[in-house]
């Protein structure tokens, strides 16, 4: 009997460091527009979607607008995540990386840091989940070309995805200019981690779209 108790308890201690004590859920906005049901569709666990196209969608909808009303907000959620992983709170982790994607549900930094956080405490499925999402948005931006030139550069829908994939790369930053030849890039001169210089382009229309959109808000 007191063995049967002593595996009932290891059970539940073990599920609950799984799975975690966090009740924070994403919060798929509402709206009948491409973006909302992709969140939704990406939330159901269906995760084989058109990434590129979901992006685009974001710039599109109501809920890139609130974004915008956010942003103070979002960055400040951003902090405090930091803060929270280098203290290993990671139930808290988990809460602030979902109210992060409730907000914009396409930021790369918060499926990053959500599906580190779900391997560390032991929850693969969802680790596995929100890596295959990161990834997806990933690599939509960077097969759109190979950011060797503004004519090349990698498209994308908001400039905190230019600097995510500088981190990725490893890369520091040096200079941030504007690229009108062959169309309009963020042209990004860096230094590598071997000490060389690099440039890339990144393909800003929907950046300045976004903006245009938010005007007639």
């Amino acid at each position: 009997m007191i063995k049967h108790c002593l595996i009932t308890l290891i059970f539940i201690f073990n599920f609950t460091i799984v799975f975690g004590q966090t009740k924070t859920e994403i919060k798929v906005p509402e709206f009948d527009d491409n973006y909302s049901k992709s969140v939704k569709i990406l939330e159901n666990g269906n995760i084989d979607i058109d990434y590129k196209s979901f992006r685009e969608s974001f710039i599109e909808s109501e809920q890139f607008k609130i974004a915008s009303e956010k942003n103070t907000e979002f960055r400040e959620l951003t902090i405090a995540m930091y803060k929270l992983m280098s203290e290993s709170e990671f139930d808290s982790v988990i809460s602030y990386t979902k109210k992060m994607l409730s907000i914009d549900y396409t930021n790369m930094t918060a499926h990053k840091i959500l599906r580190q956080t779900y391997k560390i405490v032991g929850d693969t499925i969802n680790a596995e989940k929100y890596k295959t999402i990161q990834f997806g948005l990933l690599k939509s931006i960077v097969n759109s070309g190979d950011g060797k030139s503004c004519e090349s550069g990698w498209s994308v829908i908001q400039v905190s995805e230019e600097y995510f994939i500088l981190d990725m790369l490893g890369v520091e930053l040096n200079n941030q200019s504007i690229d009108n030849n062959g169309g309009i890039c963020d042209r990004m001169e860096v230094t590598d981690e071997n000490g060389e210089k690099k440039t890339y382009y990144f393909e800003i229309s929907n950046v300045f779209k976004g903006r245009e959109n938010l005007k007639q808000k």
